[in-house]
């Protein structure tokens, strides 16, 4: 297998199955997630890691949403 390949086999599988917390916020404000986890691990870092909160939070928050759109659209089938 080409690095390529190897490379957006990575970015779509296991990018998106590991909670994709900075996945989803860099798809949103279009920023790479790998610059927002290098800022975050700094952010950690400087502030003795007060942004796990955030981060925990989000990873809680976005689960939830994944988990009633599934059960909305299983309702209404």
């Amino acid at each position: 297998m080409s690095l390529k390949k190897i490379n957006a086999f990575f970015k779509e599988k296991v990018e998106k199955s590991t909670f994709g917390v900075f996945a989803y916020i860099g798809e949103k404000f279009g920023i790479q997630s790998s610059k927002l986890r290098l800022y975050f691990i700094y952010a950690t870092f400087i502030t003795l890691g007060s942004p796990l909160i955030f981060y925990f939070f989000a990873l809680f928050w976005l689960n939830l949403k994944k988990y009633i759109r599934k059960t909305y659209t299983m309702i209404f089938e």
